[in-house]
């Protein structure tokens, strides 16, 4: 059948230009092959096809109606591979993103300018903190922090995450800013993860504490920070607003807390789609201004 296909589009080429030397130019082979092609196709099929004269050729009645659906092959095939290339080379279509519910925020300022200037752009987000499945879910592209599972996406660094300690006034006016080792581990702390029996060392130190309050979801913890419950490592950007609206106060304790870096997650390393590439591209272009 592959032969088959190829030899019909032999014959489409060799009507389109007129010879079989100009088609064998356009499919840069020999004009022996192209004329031995066509003359299996005519034995495959059991009809002559052309007629051939040393002046030109011509279709006979049969191989014009059968030329018909030849070159329909041919321009389906064309289309198609137009379509394709229209998709890898301007980003248009659906682009499913997953990510946590703090970082969706970001996403309307970093893709706002990519969507504008494309129309044929459309954008699904899923935001959650918990387990999201990439694959059921026909995600394109997946932000994550920190350290990652293993996986056989293919991780790209696009930025980083600042993280601070950060208190309500009220909490801070009840316990007082943790000045030593000791005042930190004996702190409310509002952290993110499943339930609040287990002990967790913070990251960048040596100091275990036991969280008062947890939530898979980080704007969650950040609203019970605000309440004045605790203290809680929070993305910089993320708490901007509310620091300016003196809901939160930085707290100047010695704990160094360390950076997270921000990945982009796609399915495979090659070949992405425009419409992924260009959006890696602006979200890296968003977390790299200097206010991020």
């Amino acid at each position: 059948m592959l032969d088959q296909l190829k030899r019909m589009a032999v014959l489409a080429a060799v009507v389109r230009h007129g010879s079989f030397a100009a088609a064998a130019r356009q499919l840069r082979t020999s004009t022996s092959a192209v004329s031995q092609q066509v003359r299996a196709l005519e034995k495959d099929m059991g009809v002559t096809l052309l007629h051939r004269s040393t002046r030109k050729l011509s279709l006979t009645p049969a191989g014009e109606r059968f030329h018909a659906g030849c070159a329909a092959m041919v321009a389906a095939a064309e289309a198609a591979q137009s379509q394709l290339a229209q998709l890898r080379d301007a980003p248009e279509g659906e682009l499913r993103i997953a990510m946590t519910v703090g970082f969706g925020r970001r996403i309307g300022p970093a893709l706002a300018p990519l969507l504008a200037a494309h129309p044929g752009l459309q954008l699904h987000l899923r935001v959650e903190d918990g387990f999201t499945d990439l694959v059921a879910h026909r995600i394109d592209l997946a932000i994550r922090f920190g350290r990652l599972p293993d996986s056989t996406w293919v991780a790209r660094r696009i930025g980083t995450l600042h993280t601070t300690l950060y208190a309500a006034p009220a909490y801070l006016a009840r316990h007082g800013v943790p000045a030593t080792t000791e005042a930190l581990r004996q702190a409310d702390w509002l952290m993110l993860q499943d339930g609040t029996d287990q002990p967790r060392r913070l990251p960048g130190s040596e100091l275990t504490v036991r969280p008062r309050c947890t939530s898979n979801n980080q704007l969650t913890l950040q609203q019970l920070c605000e309440a004045g419950l605790g203290l809680a490592a929070l993305g910089d950007e993320d708490v901007a607003e509310a620091v300016a609206a003196g809901r939160l106060l930085r707290v100047d304790a010695e704990l160094p807390l360390p950076e997270l870096p921000v990945w982009a997650l796609t399915p495979q390393r090659d070949a992405q789609p425009a419409k992924v590439r260009h959006a890696i591209a602006a979200l890296e272009a968003h977390l790299a201004e200097p206010s991020r």
